[in-house]
């Protein structure tokens, strides 16, 4: 059995920090391909209660990600459906595969932001590193600086 939520289109991320690709959310239909069980089947499976939104984790179970509102997709993260798998289904081959996912508008303008910070940290290192010549403070104006620095006596 291979889960390999890199290669899913469309699919939701965690929240938080994360490289983005190993924390991609899969949802029923693919954990329902990955376990090659009914739908029926992966919702028995899984640990939910009508009263309570997020139930405690229950190792015999397969434990959704955090929802806030009872609406919102079972969400299941790779790591967990191997974990699930291995353990409690006993299915020897269990790999996570996580591949790079393609790039998205969002991913393009963050790489934009970063090289735009890097470039302006590259130039502000350079002006540290000037020479006295470059920059410096004219000798008249350095000067009232120094006076202004002093205590009065």
């Amino acid at each position: 059995m291979t889960i390999d939520p890199g290669s899913l289109a469309g699919a939701p991320e965690t929240r938080g920090g994360g490289d983005g690709a190993a924390d991609a959310l899969i949802g029923i239909d693919e954990v329902q391909k990955a376990l090659n069980r009914s739908r029926a089947s992966v919702y028995r499976y899984t640990n939910t209660d009508p009263r309570n939104l997020n139930p405690p984790f229950n190792p015999r179970k397969l434990n959704p990600e955090y929802r806030s509102d009872q609406k919102d997709p079972l969400l299941f993260h790779p790591h967990e459906v191997a974990r699930f798998a291995r353990d409690v289904l006993r299915i020897k081959e269990v790999t996570v595969e996580v591949l790079n996912s393609p790039s998205t508008a969002t991913h393009q303008l963050l790489s934009a932001i970063l090289e735009e910070l890097q470039a302006i940290r590259h130039r502000l290192d350079r002006l540290d590193e000037a020479p006295a010549g470059g920059l410096s403070t004219p000798p008249a104006l350095a000067n009232r600086f120094d006076q202004q620095a002093r205590p009065a006596a």
